[in-house]
This record gives C-alpha cells, sequence and structure tokens, in this order.
C-alpha cells in the first residue's frame, strides 16, 4: 500500500527523499510541481491531485506550511473532506498551534478517520539526513505505525500521549531553540562590533561548555554572514507567535519570548523574512546603529 505525502517544501522534500530512498513506496503531492522531480528520481510517484493520493494510500503524511494551507488541501469545511479522509491515517508532521490540532482530530474522527499529530524539530540540514526528532500524538496503535514509518527521517521519535501533546511539547523545545539562536546571534554581534576575531569566537565557543549541535551549525552562518536558508525568518517568527500564544493562554510569562518575537518581527519588517533565522542578528545591527541598543 502507497504511503502518501503532501506538501514538499524546505522541510518536506527533504523528509519525503528519506522515504523514498529507504523503499517506502511513496505517493507524493506538491502544489508546486517543479518540487517533485527530485522526489520522482529518489523512487517516489507524482499525484496528478490530492484526491488521487487519497484514493490511493491508506496513509497520508501532511506537511504543509501553516494552518490555511492545511485546511484548504485537505478541503476542511467541506464535503470533499470526509470522503478523502474516512478510513485514513492522517500524520500532520507541520507545526500549527495546538487548538488547530484539537479541532482537526475532532473533525476528522467525526467522518471516519484517524489522526496522529507528529511535528519534528530540525531544520533543513537535519532533514537532509534523517536526524529530525519528532513528537508523537494519537491513538497507540496509530501512533507506533506512524513511529515506524519516520524513522527513515527521523533520529528519535517520542510519544506524548493524546493530541495536542505533540504539538506542545515541539512548543516548548521551540522556545528554547528560539532563545538559543536569537542569544547566539546576539553574541556575535557584541563580538564583532568589539573587534574581535570572529574565527577565533567561534573556536572559543566551539571549545566551550556552551557549544551545541545547534551553535555549530548557526555560528559558521553568522561568522561568515551566510544568511541561506536553513529555517527562516518568517517560518520561525510563525513559530514564536505560537508559543507566546500558547503561553498567554496559559497565563505564563515569557519574557525571553517576548523580546524574541520583538526582534524576529523587526526583522522581517526591515526585509529578511526569507533568510535564515540567525538573520535576526540584521535587526540587533539595525538597533545598534540608532543606539538603542546601548544600555
Amino acid at each position: 500500500m502507497n504511503v502518501g505525502f503532501l506538501g514538499l517544501g524546505v522541510m518536506g522534500q527533504p523528509m519525503a527523499l528519506n522515504l523514498a530512498r529507504a523503499g517506502v513506496p511513496l505517493l507524493v503531492w506538491n502544489r508546486s510541481a517543479d518540487k517533485c522531480a527530485a522526489v520522482r528520481a529518489a523512487g517516489a510517484e507524482v499525484a496528478g491531485s490530492v484526491d488521487e493520493v487519497f484514493e490511493r494510500c491508506r496513509l497520508v503524511v501532511v506537511m504543509l506550511a501553516n494552518e490555511g494551507a492545511v485546511d484548504a488541501v485537505l478541503g476542511r469545511g467541506s464535503p470533499p473532506f470526509g470522503k478523502r479522509i474516512a478510513d485514513h491515517l492522517l500524520v500532520h508532521m507541520g507545526t500549527t498551534s495546538p487548538e488547530f490540532s484539537r479541532g482537526l482530530v475532532a473533525d476528522i474522527q467525526a467522518v471516519g478517520g484517524r489522526y496522529v499529530e507528529a511535528p519534528v524539530s530540525g531544520s533543513r540540514k537535519p532533514a537532509e539526513v534523517g536526524q529530525l526528532v519528532a513528537m508523537l500524538a494519537g491513538e497507540p496503535d496509530d501512533v507506533d505505525e506512524v513511529r515506524r514509518l519516520i524513522e527513515p527521517m527521523c533520529k528519535e521519535s517520542f510519544p506524548c500521549g493524546t493530541v495536542p501533546n505533540a504539538l506542545l511539547m515541539k512548543l516548548s523545545v521551540n522556545l528554547f531553540l528560539i532563545a538559543l539562536v536569537a542569544g547566539l546571534a546576539e553574541a556575535a554581534h557584541f563580538a564583532r562590533i568589539n573587534g574581535m576575531d570572529m574565527n577565533l569566537f567561534r573556536s572559543v565557543l566551539d571549545a566551550g561548555p556552551m557549544a551545541s549541535s545547534v551553535s555549530r551549525m548557526k555560528l559558521p552562518k553568522l561568522v561568515e554572514r551566510d544568511f541561506s536558508v536553513q529555517a527562516s525568518i518568517t517560518d520561525v517568527l510563525m513559530n514564536n507567535r505560537l508559543v507566546a500564544d500558547a503561553a498567554r493562554r496559559a497565563g505564563l510569562a515569557s519574557p525571553l519570548l517576548d523580546t524574541c518575537l520583538d526582534l524576529f518581527t523587526q526583522t522581517e519588517a526591515l526585509g529578511f523574512g526569507r533568510e535564515d533565522m540567525v538573520a535576526v542578528v540584521r535587526a540587533l545591527e539595525a538597533r545598534t546603529e540608532l543606539g538603542a541598543g546601548r544600555t
């Protein structure tokens, strides 16, 4: 039985490639057909429509950009939704709000479908080499089936209980990641403005106790001012807002997150939304030029 895969964007394409290369019988669909060529070359079939995917596949993975895209592709709220979803297992691997996922699982179950929430932690590089970390929520049997399926994409996976616990876990992890990269960018900015040798700064940080896979991936980009995208400013800002909204609903104080939200919002407003998340340093540079960064 084929596995369906909807969405071949920055993350979806390398994820689908790893499934195809592992021999999973894959049927893919993407709104922009040109993104399908590499996955087809790896052995996947390309569907002509979303309906074809659901007609031929009992299990369908969804890796789409946002909540609106998920609803539009699935036809949620319209008659085709029930026909597509009934007797299918839908695996939602994107990052959306927990509330959206809670509503989606209710709608899927109402038409006789099954659902696993399976967001992943990691950017394009880990996606390319199958080193993502997955968090899963849903019925135990469904989670077990999905956990086996995603092994070619993920180095580890963790069952998190019922929906939307996987997304709540993902947002918890994202809060740390966002603050970590923003702090790294500010440290690099501080070193550069004070005339430090940036390669030496990189070596010192890499040798110390704060080094991590994230810093080793992002610090060279800051040193070399390489803003080619792994996780874009716009995508990180969307995630930042999701975490901030969840914090508000829970009545949590989140001062670091709120500062990051301001910085990523400013970076996008400056026109750098399509650059990598380390481009948040551009907001710090802009504030320094205005004197607002000096306290």
